[in-house]
């Protein structure tokens, strides 16, 4: 089978996590439609500036441009309520060095609908003057959402920050990814800043104990599902 064949085009793609189909959408979201739910993992808001201030200098553009691609998606789905999956922001002060706009933005992004802020090990004590609410962990029916995967059955978690490398016309591209075998997910990072960890580290084989779960990677316009292990 050639590498384009082995990839599979599902727009939009639906994404069956112990029993619930959820919406996962090329911006690198999950949407469960009959809850109004959009979840969003790993933004890392302000790594730039965190950067800056040890002295490695990156564009100061990566909070500005997080937010826009998720104030696109809040507008195409419109959530009742969004789960923050946790490391919204990349350290603890974080939240402090908000831009006047960006602070803005994320104020806009709640109104009208409950926002939960996930702790996550970046950002484990979020103050309540950010709006929304703090949790360590969210259980919605069948499904849990905290930041840090254990391999439970029905969570949904980040932190890993998936990414794919897919072998495509006679070459390979790194592409974040979903990783999900059916009972699980691990939800890519949607930071600009935010890198990514290879689904064929063993950190990945601890959570699905094997190969066999499936990378969905976001294409430019759509996902592309390719077995684990034709990954390398």
């Amino acid at each position: 089978m050639t590498a384009s064949a082995a990839l599979t085009h599902r727009p939009p793609a639906t994404i069956h996590v112990a029993g619930i189909d959820l919406v996962a959408d090329v911006a690198g979201v999950f949407v469960w439609e009959a809850e109004r739910l959009l979840v969003v993992s790993d933004m890392h808001l302000e790594k730039g500036s965190s950067f800056a201030a040890r002295g490695v200098l990156l564009p100061p553009y990566d909070t500005p441009a997080t937010l826009a691609r998720l104030a696109a998606v809040v507008a195409r789905y419109n959530p009742k309520t969004v789960i923050a999956l946790g490391d919204s922001f990349h350290d603890r002060d974080a939240h402090e060095r908000l831009a006047a706009p960006d602070r803005a933005t994320v104020d806009a992004l709640q109104v009208g609908r409950d926002w939960i802020w996930i702790a996550g090990n970046h950002d484990p004590a979020l103050p309540p003057d950010i709006g929304g609410t703090v949790a360590h962990e969210v259980s919605i029916g069948p499904l849990v959402f905290r930041h840090e995967p254990t391999g439970a059955v029905g969570e949904i978690a980040g932190h890993l920050h998936p990414k794919a490398r897919v072998p495509t016309r006679g070459r390979a591209i790194d592409r974040r990814c979903f990783a999900c075998d059916g009972q699980r997910a691990v939800m890519p990072a949607f930071g600009a800043y935010a890198g990514g960890l290879s689904i064929r580290d063993r950190a990945f084989a601890a959570i699905f104990r094997s190969l066999v779960f499936t990378a969905h990677v976001l294409g430019d316009t759509k996902l592309h599902a390719i077995a684990a292990s034709r990954c390398y």
